[in-house]
């Protein structure tokens, strides 16, 4: 028999459907039950061999609790996911602070036991609470919440994520009371597992849910008595049964989500098919990518359809790309956004940069940050551009530098040209108006500024404005002495 527990145990459906039946009736509206996520993420991650802690190693484009704090936040609000964090406690809240979620200090690590014990004042208010594993970041919010409705509904006072894995060696096995209960009988470790029962497939993943009051009223009793003398959430389940409250699992279909990344050859995996699974996503909805295994593309990226991506691109953070574009091999483009019919040749490399329609960025150009480059603009071989405005039509093809700068429309820009921005102390800004030419090998020593239509000889140094419609030269004028290098041949060999 399930134990009752009242209207807070409800799942979502059956308490809204109660709430409008008693709005009907004029009863009050019984109170839905308050949830909170908590999320395991103090752990040094020994395996990894690293100095940085183990929810921060990336897979997919981001940390590994960032991840799973994406997952929880689709089932909870942020300010009811709690991260319980321990080893280098101010570099994990430093990297994921962002995510609005609150923070509790697990400074001296005794297992995942222990760290609901730190985390008790904080989750005292809840009705419910969901744990999580921060290493864990392929959940999703859809399996956390079929856990939390399984739980509500099955009125337990603990319920764990199950999964059937093809080799279960290494982790606990979870004993049913039946092949058809979902209540728990045991969870047996790997090490004090029977022949028979390390035959069983049927998995503990680290997941839970408990019913706050009951985890709390029996918390206590968990012991130290094991190799790693800690508290282990995992005893949960028999201390419940003892104490005769109910404990059930659920069963994943995705055994995948569960897996936890606890060695580098693991990160891999978990990466790789991340990636594959987002390369799978952008050719469903339209983008060829040629050779997918060999793209890096991140989980936030957005592609619009009829879009090439070529071998051995690297898409990352929210990079944003239009329709109808082709990104050529070797590229490598960050936090930018890409308009319609872009064309991006081999080898370059974009850093939070905006590219309007119908622009050809490359070979080998580098946009670094704040670059924006107009409708159908060229910015092309070995050109860096930096915190520049680029009008429409304009080019630089060849072999520049442009930072700080803002340049009109119809501009052209020689190869071999420099905007001189930095005077040792301060950034200064160039202006270039519209249909200026700029010749070959021109240094533009800023602030100064190119009035409209105006021309600029080749191999100048410009150091103060030029009107508009003007023809500029700053360089020495030419001298020729005859005969001067013969002179110098014959003194030589004189010697």
């Amino acid at each position: 028999m399930k134990k009752s527990k009242g209207s807070p145990s409800l799942p979502a459906a059956a308490s809204e459907e109660r709430a409008s039946s008693a709005a009907v009736s004029g009863w009050p509206t019984p109170p839905s039950p308050r949830i909170a996520v908590a999320i395991m993420a103090a752990g040094k991650g020994t395996r990894l061999k690293s100095q940085l802690p183990k929810v921060l190693h990336e897979a997919g484009g981001k940390p590994l609790l960032e991840h799973v704090i994406g997952a929880a936040v689709r089932v909870v609000p942020a300010h009811d996911v709690y991260a319980i964090i321990g080893h280098e406690a101010d570099r994990v809240r430093a990297a994921i602070g962002h995510t609005g979620v609150n923070f509790v200090l697990q400074a001296e690590q005794r297992g995942t036991g222990h760290a609901l014990m730190v985390a008790r004042e904080d989750l005292a208010g809840y009705d419910h609470v969901i744990v999580l594993s921060g290493d864990a970041p392929m959940i999703t919010p859809e399996t956390i919440g079929h856990l939390r409705n399984f739980h509500l509904e099955e009125e337990a006072a603990m319920t764990l994520l199950s999964a059937d894995l093809e080799d279960p060696t290494g982790y606990g096995r979870v004993l049913r009371k039946s092949a058809r209960s979902a209540e728990v009988e045991a969870i047996v470790e790997e090490k004090s597992a029977s022949a028979a029962q390390k035959k069983v497939r049927e998995i503990n993943s680290g997941f839970y849910v408990f019913a706050v009051k009951e985890l709390y009223a029996s918390i206590g009793k968990l012991s130290t008595e094991n190799a790693h003398a800690e508290y282990y959430l995992t005893d949960m389940a028999a201390v419940l049964s003892k104490a005769r409250q109910r404990v059930v699992a659920f069963k994943t279909a995705n055994a995948r989500e569960v897996l936890g990344g606890n060695t580098r050859e693991e990160l891999a995996d978990i990466d790789h098919f991340m990636r594959m699974s987002k390369c799978r996503q952008l050719m469903a909805d339209g983008v060829t990518i040629f050779y997918p295994a060999t793209c890096v593309i991140d989980a936030e990226v957005e592609i619009a359809p009829d879009t090439i991506v070529e071998p051995y691109v690297q898409l990352l953070g929210k990079t944003r790309i239009g329709t109808a574009c082709r990104v050529r091999s070797y590229s490598v483009i960050r936090d930018s956004k890409i308009g319609d019919g872009v064309i991006i040749r081999t080898g370059c490399v974009m850093e939070e940069s905006r590219v309007s329609a119908g622009a050809v960025i490359g070979p080998y150009s580098h946009l670094r940050p704040g670059s924006e480059i107009g409708e159908g603009a060229h910015v092309g071989n070995f050109v860096e551009t930096k915190k520049i405005k680029l009008g429409k039509g304009s080019k630089a093809n060849h072999l520049t530098y442009l930072g700080d700068a803002e340049i009109g429309a119809g501009v052209n820009i020689g190869a071999g040209t420099i905007t001189c921005n930095y005077d040792g102390f301060h950034k200064h800004k160039t202006v270039i108006d519209d249909g200026v030419f700029i010749g070959s090998d021109s240094t533009l020593v800023a602030p100064v500024r190119v009035g409209k239509g105006a021309y600029v000889g080749a191999a100048s140094c410009i150091t103060d404005d030029v009107p508009q419609d003007s023809l500029a030269i700053g360089r020495a004028r030419q001298v020729v002495k005859e005969g001067w290098a013969r002179q110098k041949r014959t003194a030589r060999k004189a010697k």
